[in-house]
């Protein structure tokens, strides 16, 4: 448990690690080359951790230069064999991503993880990977994990996505594309959810050399016969995690920035300073820097399809504001490391604050928030966005601190210092 030292902070600048979003794709990528690719600021985190072992698993070699520098000789788009069960915690990104890159093997992998990763449906990219000849296998209907999956044919071709409940299964489709003989055709059932993430891929994708389209924003193409080229690459500042940050200028009003930020960054967690700014925050681009400072907040209506990641912290600057705020069409999120949706509203309701929720929406009325006693639920984000709070509300304590090692190993370090 740890106790948030209610206090009062002052203007300035802080650095946040490497995405974890980005950090995962050019792992995968490099793993894919068949040379040695160099990352720069890659993030050193459990989730990141478990895809590189994933990937030594299956034949890549993976060489720590620095604490944030690395080394990754890749296995060409050929699997090695793995017999042994490849075990992923709860990082779902972990399990999606690799589910494509096992899709290039030879050999059967299995992939399994935890107790709540063992209840995060897969089935839908099980289904379209079927669609290609591939051999999948879940105990369960809905896909769950373990799931052994076996590829047999990289002919290629067209297949159908249900793209619903996470882009993360369209862009194990998309890295696995530049391998198929005749390509590969991605036709979605519907707009996806999160899809600057799937921006993301393509982007990642475009550094090492693979080229792939969104044709409509139901039809993706890549063309096959491509290969990663290896290069030397840098990760960018996590948004998601330097949102916290901008949170805590919302709620204290002070300028709060956060260091090495481009306002031409596709990660979709950028978009959260806009909605701070409808809250009342002034925002400050300068010097390689984004900073936040709040203001008279006021509540918003705003649909976070795109920015799921922070949801929990826009809930907790909610609380301070005036009036009700709504945050809509985020049922995704009830497929998370924990039900968020479930998370946020229970325990802004431990600090007195109203909350209503939905299947795939919160309501949050703001007014006088109390400390309290904050379960994390084993998730990062909660344990995040819940201890900005304390800042400014006495009392607050955050069970299981150390989930945060996730994706920011380094927070408290970082949210202390303040």
């Amino acid at each position: 448990m740890k106790l948030i030292s209610f206090r009062q902070i002052s203007q300035q600048t802080v650095i946040v690690p490497g995405s974890k979003s980005i950090s995962h794709r050019m792992l995968i990528c490099a793993a894919l080359s068949e040379d040695t690719c160099r990352i720069h600021n890659l993030l050193d985190s459990q989730d990141i951790r478990l895809t590189a072992h994933a990937l030594s698993c299956m034949g890549a070699k993976i060489a720590k230069i620095s604490p944030d520098t690395f080394d990754i000789t890749g296995f060409s788009g050929y699997p090695a064999p793995c017999d042994d069960p490849i075990f992923l915690d709860n990082s779902g990104t972990s399990m999606r991503l690799l589910a494509g890159i096992a899709a290039l093997g030879k050999t059967p992998y299995t992939l399994t993880g935890n107790a709540r990763m063992c209840t995060r449906p897969m089935g839908e990219l099980l289904d379209a990977l079927s669609r290609i000849g591939i051999d999948t296998c879940s105990d369960t209907p809905q896909g769950f994990p373990p799931v052994t999956i076996q590829g047999k044919s990289r002919q290629g071709g067209e297949t159908l996505l249900d793209c619903s409940k996470s882009s993360q299964y369209l862009s194990a489709l998309l890295l696995i594309g530049p391998f198929m003989q005749d390509g590969l055709t991605i036709k979605l059932t519907g707009p996806p959810v999160s899809s600057p993430y799937i921006g993301l891929t393509l982007d990642v994708m475009k550094q090492f050399g693979v080229t792939a389209s969104c044709i409509t924003p139901t039809i993706y193409v890549v063309p096959g016969n491509q290969g990663y080229v290896a290069d030397t690459v840098v990760v960018e500042p996590d948004m998601s995690n330097a949102g916290y940050f901008w949170a805590a200028g919302a709620i204290t009003g002070q300028k709060i920035g956060v260091a090495n930020i481009s306002s031409r960054s596709l990660q979709g967690d950028f978009k959260q300073i806009h909605i701070l700014e409808r809250m009342g925050c002034s925002l400050f681009f300068e010097d390689n820097s984004v900073a936040v400072k709040g203001g008279f907040l006021t509540a918003v209506d705003v649909d976070m399809s795109d920015t799921p990641d922070a949801v929990p912290a826009i809930a907790v600057v909610a609380a301070f504001a005036k009036g009700t705020t709504k945050i809509t069409n985020i049922g995704h999120l009830r497929e998370k490391e924990c039900d968020r949706i479930h998370a946020v509203a229970s325990q802004l309701k431990k600090m007195g604050v109203q909350v209503s929720q939905g299947e795939d929406w919160l309501e949050i009325t703001g007014g006088s928030p109390t400390g309290a006693f904050i379960n994390t639920f084993n998730d990062h984000r909660i344990a995040m966005a819940f201890a900005v709070a304390g800042l400014v509300v006495p009392g607050m304590q955050i069970e299981n601190q150390a989930c945060v090692a996730k994706s920011f190993p380094g927070f408290w370090d970082v949210f202390d210092a303040l």
